[in-house]
């Protein structure tokens, strides 16, 4: 991924905080016939390994897990908050024009080589941790052994897990940091005018990139 120096993004925990925020991540490996992609909410194990280890699982009838033994390493992407940048925000439009549109945006890419899994307790162990994390926020938090146990047996023998450990990680953020001071004080005016969660987002990401923080 190309980084231009203004908007490197370093911050481990940064990353790992918008890689947990936005879990659904676009999985790219390589196949027998080419690259092959998949779209995954993966659950970001942070204790396992030196840069943490990704789990998730895809279904028995995707191909994409009996090609691991053979594939390299792959990449998982995570898009973070993006929204659309006008001139219009912008000071320096009424003031010179030397201005055109962009787009902000936050990602992260771990790269790692992928393998298949099988084990039936892993697997239940898996779904507990995706299930517990992402039902947090419930009133009344839906749990894996809420389900009849013969129906979670069948649900198991229909998927595959799939771990990842992260041989390495990638972030850029890039919020308006090579904009003149004026005009990105302005971009955060408008864009907390914007509609959308994703703009009050980036709101947030271009303020904090203004402080140095």
């Amino acid at each position: 991924m190309y980084v231009a120096k203004h908007h490197q993004f370093n911050d481990r925990e940064a990353i790992f905080t918008l890689m947990d925020s936005y879990p659904l991540g676009a999985w790219v490996c390589a196949g027998s016939g080419g690259l092959v992609a998949n779209h995954l909410p993966f659950f970001l194990d942070r204790s396992q390994g030196p840069s943490g280890t990704l789990i998730g699982h895809v279904a028995r009838a995707n191909p994409v897990w009996r090609a691991l033994p053979t594939a390299t390493a792959s990449v998982v992407m995570f898009q973070g908050p993006q929204a659309y940048i006008t001139p219009g925000w912008y000071p320096g439009k009424a003031e010179h024009g030397k201005v055109v549109p962009t787009w902000n945006y936050g990602v992260a890419h771990a790269h790692g080589v992928a393998r298949a899994i099988e084990d039936r307790y892993w697997l239940l162990n898996m779904l507990n941790r995706l299930t517990n994390v992402h039902e947090a926020s419930q009133p009344a938090p839906w749990r894996v052994e809420d389900a009849p146990a013969d129906y979670i047996d069948s649900m198991l023998r229909a998927i595959v897990g799939i771990e990842i450990p992260i041989d390495r990680l990638e972030g850029k953020l890039k919020a308006s940091q090579d904009e003149d001071l004026q005009d990105r004080i302005g971009t955060v005016t408008g864009l907390q005018s914007a509609p959308g969660d994703g703009a009050r987002a980036m709101a947030g990401l271009v303020k904090m990139a203004i402080h140095g923080k």
